[in-house]
């Protein structure tokens, strides 16, 4: 089952985040070596559109850990208020995707334009 999380971006704003991620059985780093790693968000269950896509990059492929982004441009085009969002690791040597994590996205409204 996925890790329910929340985050907030300042709309307008570079965003990154770190995630670790652990194995559920050991409770040690997931080693990521061969998976990618996928994000994007959405105004809700039934929005047809994705409102964005998130970059993910594994830096420490060993431990577990990869960087969730988005530039200022990115949040900048996001209207204020709370989405959805996934993130999913594909295992390229089997090809099986799992998603790990899902929560809210809270995006706060820039007063500098």
């Amino acid at each position: 089952m996925a890790e329910y999380v929340e985050l907030y971006i300042d709309q307008g704003s570079d965003f990154s985040t770190t995630i670790n991620l652990n194995d559920d059985s050991t409770n040690l780093p997931q080693n990521l070596y061969g998976y990618i790693v996928t994000s994007s968000l959405r105004r809700s269950l039934l929005s047809p559109n994705v409102s964005a896509n998130l970059t993910c990059s594994v830096y420490d492929s060993a431990n577990g850990e990869f960087l969730v982004t988005m530039t200022a441009g990115q949040t900048a085009n996001l209207r204020p208020g709370s989405y959805l969002f996934d993130v999913k690791v594909t295992d390229t040597l089997s090809s099986t995707t799992s998603r790990l994590i899902e929560g809210v996205m809270y995006v706060t409204p820039s007063i500098t334009k």
